[in-house]
């Protein structure tokens, strides 16, 4: 089939940044552009069907290398060569399962330095959340590896989140629910949302809604952001949650925000997508 899409229109259709794109197709040849004789990259419809598998194998939960293999698999390909098959997360991974601080934040290091910061954030670190959060769950990752890897990563995010609450963009408050005690997956999404210029406010895991309906008031943000990894952490909060629409426009977000959990408390359900999520949250 012709190609016939430059990036940018690549990007708008898949929702996906054209630097992403790039990184994609560098490192896993998700894409295969040719280039006219000026030397622009024109895309065909088989690459947009490919990124957009990619997209949402990685909602669902699968790590980079491993979501664009099965994006490949889904369009003949499977053959191709150019897949990694030593991606960057597994040298993190690695260093993190083997308490080895120096070699994690090394590696972070290298990551940040060759990628921009939304490509590290959802191809390479979100990944290995997932992958540490699938070993804990299988049992084969220990409470004090998972401790040590989050505890570590939740650094390194929140020192690239250091001042993220300045400028003149829209606010945004991001939040926990009662019980939620994870907030690693919202640090990235937060830092996310302040590529598109927005302004975070953080409150962290395991809000208390009464206070935070307090800060609501108080700043009188855009937008407020509640994520958890379980359904019942927003139904269980149900009227309090839907109370907060009537002072700020509200979301849920992460694996918990379920059709169950926005029908529950009324309000907007995000992409589990950081990248998507993000730019969702821009358009409401």
């Amino acid at each position: 089939m012709p190609s016939t899409l430059r990036i940018g229109e690549l990007s708008r259709r898949t929702g996906v940044n054209p630097a992403l794109l790039r990184a994609w197709e560098r490192r896993y040849g998700l894409i295969e552009p040719e280039r006219t004789a000026g030397g622009f990259r024109l895309y065909s419809e088989r690459d947009e069907r490919r990124v957009r598998s990619m997209v949402e194998n990685i909602a669902a939960g699968l790590a980079a290398a491993e979501a664009a293999r099965l994006a490949l698999d889904d369009t003949a390909e499977a053959s191709s060569p150019s897949v990694a098959t030593t991606a960057p997360e597994r040298e993190l991974l690695a260093a993190l399962l083997a308490f080895d601080e120096s070699a994690a934040h090394a590696a972070l290091d290298r990551l940040l330095a060759d990628y921009s910061r939304e490509t590290v954030l959802v191809a390479h670190v979100l990944p290995v959340l997932h992958d540490l959060g699938r070993g804990w769950a299988d049992g084969e990752v220990s409470v004090a590896q998972e401790h040590f890897a989050s505890g570590l990563l939740r650094g390194r995010l929140l020192g690239l989140a250091r001042g993220w609450d300045r400028g003149t963009g829209p606010r945004a408050i991001l939040g926990c629910p009662p019980g939620e005690l994870h907030d690693l997956g919202l640090i990235a999404f937060g830092l996310l949302l302040r590529e598109l210029g927005w302004r975070i406010t953080m409150v962290g895991a395991d809000t208390p809604l009464e206070t935070l309906r307090s800060a609501v008031v108080a700043l009188r943000p855009e937008a407020v952001v509640l994520a958890a990894t379980a359904e019942e952490r927003f139904v269980d909060a149900a009227t309090e949650i839907g109370g907060l629409a009537d002072v700020s426009t509200v979301a849920i977000g992460g694996a918990g925000a379920t059709e169950t959990a926005a029908a529950e408390t009324g309000v907007r359900a995000l992409s589990r997508d950081p990248v998507r999520a993000a730019a969702q949250l821009s358009r409401l």
